[in-house]
């Protein structure tokens, strides 16, 4: 929890007034016994009606100056738990987004969402019990116990054994409920977890009519979840009733105590009213602090998970800035624009005729392997490829055979255990994520379209892409025909997750905005797999026309989609057992043979 305080930085006058103000409240309720007590023993005894009415009237004082302190530290420490829950918000979320696919595959969606929402309001409701109630409560406790021994020392005696008894009960508690809370909110996410599953695979579980054994699943995990809040909840319930019987006990004592001080005649009967109001006192504080602590356990408890979030850092380190290469390219440029000498005419001459030869390739796998993290077995194996700028890479494998795990290190998705992948000569994890990113277009299996409109999708390709340069990259993605059907064309509303379009309409569209960034590599991810086999064909030639040296990588299981292509990479459980273009891999590759053989009749082959 210490080191989430930070986020209450930018709120420290209100973390110092909420509980200031909370002070003078508490410190004002503490004279309240003392002018009941003057009203007994000086009002009504004497029968002085003009007393009662002063005293009275200074009761009445003390509830509004009460009151409004109340209210002004509760402003206050709303605003600061707000506050601190919002800052908690966003640098959490940022972790997050800063961690790589690895860590998130770990921590899993469900886990992260619990974080995000239930932790953090558990934390956030905390904060603000915290500033409220913290000082006030013991304030209030020993503050009613010190101003019992100025009435009667032995009377107040009973205070000092009735706190430690009640402390023990509310610290023990506290103890023995803090792990349990832990695994209470562990509980919440496998209910969160199932119920995502659910909801996210409605239609497969509706289609296989499995319905009723995922209730019944969702009713054990939640059934799991009920038996240990209700565990947990009855032994935090003991709580009040303990505290009651100690605070019920202590009275009986307290006004035999008294009466028997009062027929001394040590004390009044004013007096013996103030000490049972200071033990009232004390039990409603009690009270509010055993409420105090089981909020504060919940927030603790829920403040760790946050921090084991926290904690984890990303496998990958990226470049801040690409400002050393932008330097490294000028000097480059200067050192080429220096006046030629008999050196450099020297140069000329002995430098190679084949200058194609030195032009760095676009991506280059250097004997890459690949191991997810906890898999038991490495998901790539020794790939070994060069690929020229502009060509066009076909990759074809049975399911599993590790595709998507090859094209996923370009991007750097994921990082090569051993070996080195490299576009333009250099070693990916040397570029920053800026221009990495602004160098590879990725349209991934999953079509993932956000809600907004279809020029807010588009813009993520590139922010400041002109009318002109969206509806290019919708013709490229052949995806400029429906959407000028629609009406608002660019403008026209687009669901969550692209609910309103058919899946065709929704790989286009992903595929256009990846377009429109202009990528010198473009993946296609199996992300044509919904389209008819005219639209891929189309797709394909309007690939093959982009302007510049612009690299495609597609991923793809029809044999007809890549057999074009300028280099096919085949592979089979995470090897790659081919590598050629088409005719050639015919020709020697058994495993691409069968899976065009597989989709085409042998004479229909080419």
């Amino acid at each position: 929890m210490g080191k989430l305080l930070v986020y209450l930085k930018h709120y420290k006058k209100e973390t110092v007034c909420a509980p200031l103000f909370k002070m003078l409240e508490a410190t004002f309720e503490l004279f309240v016994p003392l002018v009941m007590a003057a009203i007994i023993d000086t009002g009504i005894k004497g029968g002085n009606v003009s007393y009662v009415l002063k005293m009275g009237l200074l009761l009445i004082a003390l509830g509004l100056i009460g009151l409004v302190c109340s209210i002004t530290a509760q402003y206050f420490a709303a605003k600061a738990a707000v506050g601190f829950s919002t800052g908690l918000k966003h640098a959490l979320f940022s972790h997050i987004q800063s961690l790589s696919f690895t860590e998130i595959d770990t921590l899993g969606t469900s886990t992260m969402i619990t974080r995000m929402t239930s932790d953090v309001n558990q934390v956030q409701n905390g904060v603000n019990m915290v500033l409220r109630l913290f000082l006030r409560s013991p304030f209030i406790v020993f503050g009613a116990m010190i101003m019992a021994f100025t009435i009667d020392v032995k009377a107040a005696m009973i205070f000092v054994v009735t706190i430690p008894l009640l402390s023990i009960v509310v610290f023990g508690i506290m103890m023995l409920t803090m792990p349990m809370y832990r695994k209470v909110q562990a509980g919440l996410d496998k209910v969160l977890g199932a119920t995502r599953e659910n909801l996210t695979g409605a239609r497969v579980i509706r289609a296989f009519n499995k319905e009723e054994e995922e209730i019944e699943q969702f009713g054990k995990k939640n059934a799991e979840l009920t038996d240990l809040q209700l565990f947990v909840g009855k032994i935090s319930a003991l709580t009040n009733p303990v505290t009651y019987i100690i605070i019920n006990a202590a009275t009986i004592f307290l006004l035999y105590t008294g009466a028997v001080r009062v027929d001394e005649g040590t004390i009044t009967q004013g007096q013996v009213v103030a000490l049972v109001n200071y033990m009232s006192q004390i039990l409603i504080e009690l009270v509010k602090l055993a409420n105090l602590i089981i909020t504060i356990t919940k927030a603790l408890a829920c403040a760790n998970r946050i921090e084991s979030i926290f904690e984890i850092q990303s496998s990958m380190t990226w470049e801040q800035t690409a400002e050393a290469d932008k330097d490294e390219k000028k000097q480059a440029a200067e050192g080429n624009g220096k006046p030629q000498d008999a050196g450099a005419d020297e140069q000329r001459q002995v430098r190679p005729a084949d200058t194609s030869a030195m032009v760095p390739h676009a991506v280059d796998f250097d004997h890459v392997h690949l191991a997810y993290a906890g898999a038991g077995a490495e998901s790539l194996s020794d790939i070994d490829f060069k690929v020229k700028k502009g060509q066009t890479i076909g990759i074809i494998g049975g399911t599993g055979s590790g595709k998507s795990s090859l094209v996923n290190m370009i991007p750097r998705f994921y990082d090569a255990t051993q070996g080195t992948v490299r576009i333009d000569g250099k070693d990916v994890r040397s570029y920053s994520m800026e221009e990495l990113r602004q160098k590879v277009g990725v349209v991934l299996q999953k079509a993932v379209l956000f809600a907004g409109t279809i020029r807010e999708n588009l813009l993520w390709g590139k922010e400041d892409a002109t009318e002109e340069e969206l509806w290019q990259a919708l013709a490229t993605a052949q995806a400029k025909e429906f959407v000028e059907s629609k009406d608002g064309k660019l403008d026209a509303v687009v669901a969550q997750a692209g609910r309103n379009l058919s899946g065709g309409q929704r790989q286009r569209l992903t595929i256009a905005r990846a377009l429109v960034g202009k990528p010198e590599i473009l993946i296609l991810d199996d992300s044509a797999s919904a389209l008819d086999y005219a639209t891929d064909a189309a797709l394909r030639k309007a690939l093959r026309e982009l302007p510049g040296e612009t690299t495609v990588f597609i991923v793809s299981q029809r044999a007809s989609s890549i057999q074009h292509a300028d280099q096919i990479i085949v592979l089979d459980d995470g090897l790659m057992v081919g590598c050629g273009t088409h005719e050639e891999l015919l020709q020697d590759c058994e495993v691409y043979q069968e899976i065009y053989y597989s989709q085409y009749p042998k004479t229909e082959s080419v």
